[in-house]
């Protein structure tokens, strides 16, 4: 009986064991997948904070909350099972459907740099103008903006996540497209709620004189004059506060600039990783040998960053061009073309 009981424990904690490893090769896995699709990461934790802008400070945090669980709908309940049928019953589209994703990124990336050469009317600018004299539905507008934007990246993120489990069984694909999922949308939006809220901290901050006795909670705050460690604290806090207000619209355009290159980059970067794959591999080694050639040019201790850095700048260049090129064929060749069709059916 008691060897019988001993033997059932052992199998119990060899289960354990399996399980458990399991599990360090889903975490490994979804770290691996989830590292590859950072320059999206990027670009939408820098696209995100503009949707909050010019909304009252209580709404912030509210507005980030819905469009995160948008960005949760998308990808556990929308994404995610389709990526699973993709890889089940069409996994030869997974390329194509990442390749036309990377020119959806270039063409963003494009827009981006003509908006700074060529200032125009932004998408969607005009139902803005409508909206603008009711709060509620402005915010309605800019939160489904912002999720609908989200689901072209957050597509691009499983799409690229699922490329990277491809030799994986069909649980562990699974399990990691869900991890990485809920991963990313949990680091993205607790990034951006920082961010949209750190010139209502900075504020704060500026304006308090009481510090130890407000923040830090050693006493409770009275109104009256502020002792000597509120006065030494305070020489540290409100620098900081007025540091944050005046940061904050310069970390935002750089957050602009930082997406658009990302965008540019991972676009530029799928495209000549999915040539490779179709036998197209000599623009994928040509720049692979500029970058390590810039990368020999440095010295050994940067010769590592150089190249990741040089092959990054080329993919980026070449998303330039792919982006440029889609830009002159959707509004030169394939605008015009929807719009003849339109102006038919309506007659």
């Amino acid at each position: 009986m008691a060897s019988g009981l001993f033997a059932l424990l052992d199998d119990i904690a060899g289960i354990a064991k399996i399980a458990a490893s399991s599990v360090d090769d889903v975490v490994a896995q979804a770290g691996k997948a989830g590292a590859k699709a950072a320059g999206v990461v990027i670009d939408d934790t820098a696209v995100t904070p503009r949707y909050a802008v010019g909304f009252a400070a209580a709404r912030e945090l509210p507005i980030i909350w819905r469009i995160a669980l948008g960005s949760l709908r998308n990808k556990l309940l929308i994404l995610l099972p389709g990526a699973l049928v993709l890889a089940l019953f069409a996994p030869w589209a997974i390329t194509p459907l990442l390749m036309a994703g990377g020119v959806f990124l270039c063409f963003e990336g494009a827009e981006k740099l003509l908006e700074l050469v060529l200032p125009h009317r932004a998408h969607g600018e005009g139902k803005a103008d409508e909206a603008a004299g009711d709060p509620a539905a402005l915010e309605r507008q800019k939160i489904a903006g912002a999720i609908k934007t989200d689901f072209i990246l957050s597509a691009e993120i499983m799409a690229i996540t699922l490329a990277g489990v491809s030799d994986q069984s069909f649980w562990m694909k699974a399990a990691v497209l869900a991890i990485v999922g809920i991963g990313i949308t949990v680091a993205v939006y607790g990034v951006v709620a920082l961010i949209v809220k750190a010139d209502d901290v900075g504020m704060a901050l500026a304006a308090n004189q009481r510090p130890v006795a407000s923040l830090l909670g050693l006493r409770r705050p009275e109104p009256a004059e502020a002792g000597g460690f509120d006065r030494a604290l305070s020489r540290l806090t409100q620098p900081l506060g007025r540091g944050l207000v005046v940061a904050m619209p310069h970390l935002l355009n750089l957050l602009g600039v930082v997406g658009t290159v990302a965008m540019l980059w991972v676009g530029g970067g799928i495209i000549i990783h999915g040539l490779e794959e179709y036998g197209f591999s000599s623009l994928g080694h040509g720049l692979h040998d500029l970058a390590a050639a810039a990368g020999r040019a440095l010295p050994s201790v940067l010769a590592g960053a150089g190249e990741w850095l040089a092959g990054a700048v080329l993919a980026a260049m070449f998303g330039v061009i792919v982006g440029g090129l889609t830009v002159i064929a959707m509004h030169w060749l394939v605008g015009p073309v929807v719009k003849l069709f339109g102006r038919d059916a309506a007659a």
